[in-house]
């Protein structure tokens, strides 16, 4: 690591820096919902938890947002080709925040969910726009796959300090001024998003936009991006490949991974706690389980500049969640709680690590006037519409399957779509395209 960082500008260190930042906030926002679904919900909804209508407001919360982000985002892809990157950057962040601070007032699910839409919105544009941006400002190749891997491990602390502050919210939500006339942990674990916004805007717009594209721009060459260009020969099994696959990296994380905080209020030795303990105790996990994401992220950053293949190195990843990430869930409700949290560290590992491989070899495969504008196809289209759909899938098949409460229901339901998207990656690896060469093509 540090042979490829000890060369750096110090303009160079502040765009890793303030990369690092965004990576670690698009995920801080996106994480919230795990933690704050179910006491959201107890709070607009009258249903019991584990009742079909509590269920179909989960799945709609997970998948309703991902289609309205998959959707702006495809659209942010292509402005971020026609625009730049640095000016689609720093609207996305500013949406996003003011979405998270919106959505800590809402008065009725309808409004929450609608706020939740706009937060994943300029989420979704951020990441593609953020790639493509590191990608291009650093030509060297294995500089850029060292920039781009451990910049990116910091989505994972953005995983870990929601996490902790779910935990520290909990905990002292009583001392907090009121919000909408109480005091409920939920509303200002969404507030708390506006904050690390705060400089990301002030310091973004300062910044170089990407050399190559801004040489392209003004020398007249850029090409003018489009959709169908993806279909197109040359590209057409790189784009139906990689979107499926993200479909199926995404599905394993919410389809599974993040069911596990409605599973555990659930277990037996848990249910007895008073509501601030179970909301204490879930913090707990969901910060084991980013801890795993953080620690797959940089074993990805550390791997890719060592791995030439690209489907080897996904693969080291791959196979091991496979065998993990099913039995987890399958037996999460009859395994004690240290148990459980050691399977979901190892399953965060190989999940949250395939996010990370995407990034990486994404500016690989497609050229400049189309970058954005592919890694956003399958990002969007793939991960946020088709993948976070299995959510919703999840919750449904909760309520058929076997099981003597709701959350073995539930966990059952989630070791069975963690099973099928994990084997539905690994054999849709086999024609993965390995790109031609370690240089990004022009």
């Amino acid at each position: 690591m540090g042979l490829f960082f000890s060369r750096l500008t110090p303009l160079q260190w502040v765009i890793c820096g303030v990369a690092a930042l965004g990576f670690a906030f698009d995920v801080y926002e996106l994480l919230m919902l795990p933690l704050i679904v179910r006491p959201a919900l107890l709070e607009l909804l009258s249903a019991q938890p584990g009742s079909a209508e509590f269920n179909l407001w989960v799945g709609l919360l997970y998948f309703v947002p991902a289609v309205a982000g998959g959707a702006f985002g495809l659209l942010g892809g292509y402005l971020t080709d026609l625009f730049g990157r640095r000016r689609v950057l720093v609207w996305s962040i500013l949406i996003y925040a003011m979405s998270a601070l919106a959505a800590s007032f809402a008065t009725s699910i309808g409004w929450l969910l609608f706020f939740r839409c706009t937060t994943f919105i300029g989420v979704v544009v951020e990441f593609v726009a953020a790639v493509a941006w590191l990608a291009e400002l650093f030509p060297n190749p294995k500089q850029r796959e060292a920039v781009l891997g451990y910049t990116q491990a910091f989505s994972s602390i953005g995983g870990l300090l929601v996490s902790g502050a779910y935990f520290l919210i909990v905990t002292y939500a009583d001392a907090l001024p009121a919000i909408q006339g109480g005091h409920e942990p939920w509303r200002y674990t969404l507030m708390s998003g506006v904050i690390p916004a705060i400089p990301l805007i002030i310091i973004r717009p300062f910044l170089p936009e990407s050399p190559t594209w801004q040489q392209q721009k003004v020398a007249g060459t850029l090409k003018r991006p489009s959709i169908v260009e993806l279909f197109k020969p040359e590209f057409r099994r790189t784009t139906i490949v990689t979107t499926v696959m993200f479909a199926c990296a995404y599905g394993a994380a919410f389809g599974a991974l993040q069911q596990a905080p409605r599973i555990v209020p659930g277990l037996e030795d848990i249910t007895s706690l008073t509501r601030t303990e179970q909301e204490q105790t879930v913090g707990t996990v969901q910060l084991v389980q980013e801890m795993g994401g953080l620690t797959g992220r940089l074993l990805l950053a550390f791997l890719a500049v060592r791995i030439v293949a690209r489907r080897r190195l996904l693969r080291v990843f791959q196979v091991p969640g496979l065998l993990v990430v099913p039995p987890v869930f399958l037996f999460a409700t009859t395994a004690s709680l240290p148990v459980l949290q050691v399977g979901l560290f190892v399953a965060g590992v190989c999940t949250v690590a395939q996010f990370s491989y995407w990034g990486n070899y994404l500016p690989r495969v497609y050229p400049t006037y189309l970058r954005g504008t592919g890694e956003s196809f399958a990002a969007n289209i793939g991960g946020r519409m088709i993948g976070t759909s299995f959510a919703m899938v999840t919750t449904q098949l909760t309520n058929v399957m076997p099981g003597g409460n709701p959350t073995v229901q539930l966990a059952y339901a989630s070791a069975l779509v963690g099973l099928f998207v994990y084997v539905a990656g690994f054999t849709a690896s086999f024609w993965l395209p390995e790109p031609k060469s370690e240089a990004l093509p022009e």
